[in-house]
């Protein structure tokens, strides 16, 4: 079966840890003990999350005062190959080491006429109380929203509308390599008016990237996997109710918070809508489960089908 796994932000590095290398290493290390029984006799495909990651590369640009800041663009390009520096060390550590792995810095086209780039809404970075998320506001010229119990800063995030490394990606995938790819939704990308390649500032939606990720590699299965156990209605109410097996019909009755599981069950709704197979979100311990269908909030096309 070919899965395409997309590793949550707060799946790598969870709210409130310091963003230090030990920390995310030994985040990393737990996931890699969650997807190393899955990757043994299946075809995985790996994207992750960078939303900390490119907010703490952004801090630390904008301190360097000798120094033009590299745009988001650049930094998350170099988030790509951080995380997956370590997503293929940690996994590799685990599975037989004749297996094969390879981390793709992944451009993924925007239409720079999106409305996202209109109004900011993608979270990156720590929390900050509100006297600092203001400072820097002023400082920065960033936008600031209250996220929980903090604030953090808010880039455009504009819809995924082509993956341009699609084709090495499949030609690696034939070869037996465990690929990773559109790491924090991909390289934000646009054909300019000369028809050439250019970065921009902004965050795609990893989710939404890794949904067009599956369709495009003609996934058997799409797990998007983050710190919580699924899909809840009434989240933050006493009683919470976790959605356990669900068609993209049932989903799209409810409003889902747009910063945070929006996206996910939206991503997860496209990929069943046009692919007829399953998608899945869940806590990134029970991926093992989550693949076999007993654990998560399953998405089918029709309700306890395979």
């Amino acid at each position: 079966m070919r899965i395409v796994i997309a590793l949550g932000g707060n799946a790598l590095l969870r709210r409130g840890e310091p963003m230090t290398p030990d920390v995310q290493r030994a985040n990393v290390r737990l996931a890699a003990q969650a997807l190393a029984p899955v990757a043994v006799g299946h075809e995985v495909v790996l994207s992750h999350g960078n939303g900390p990651q490119v907010g703490l590369l952004a801090l630390q640009a904008a301190a360097c005062q000798e120094a033009e800041p590299y745009p988001l663009d650049v930094l998350g390009a170099q988030s790509e190959g951080m995380i997956g520096y370590l997503i293929e060390q940690e996994l590799g550590n685990l599975m037989a080491p004749a297996q094969p792995f390879a981390t793709i810095l992944t451009m993924v086209q925007v239409d720079p006429a999106d409305p996202a780039f209109r109004e900011p809404t993608k979270f990156i970075g720590p929390l900050y109380l509100h006297e600092e998320a203001a400072s820097l506001g002023r400082a920065k010229r960033w936008s600031f929203k209250k996220d929980g119990a903090g604030w953090r800063r808010v880039v455009p995030s504009p819809a995924p509308r082509r993956i341009f490394e699609i084709r090495p990606i499949k030609w690696l995938i034939e070869k037996g390599v465990i690929v990773i790819c559109a790491g924090g939704g991909g390289i934000p990308t646009i054909i300019d008016e000369n028809g050439d390649l250019r970065g921009v500032e902004a965050v795609i939606d990893k989710d939404l990237a890794g949904s067009l990720l599956a369709r495009e590699l003609d996934a058997d299965l799409f797990v998007m996997a983050t710190d919580v156990a699924g899909v809840y209605l009434d989240w933050g109410s006493a009683h919470p109710q976790l959605l356990r097996d669900v068609t993209p019909q049932d989903l799209r009755t409810h409003v889902f918070p747009a910063g945070s599981m929006g996206p996910k069950v939206e991503a997860a709704c496209r990929f069943v809508e046009r692919t007829g197979h399953r998608a899945v979100i869940g806590a990134i311990g029970d991926i093992e489960d989550m693949v076999q269908g007993i654990a998560g909030t399953q998405v089918r096309a029709v309700r306890g089908s395979a």
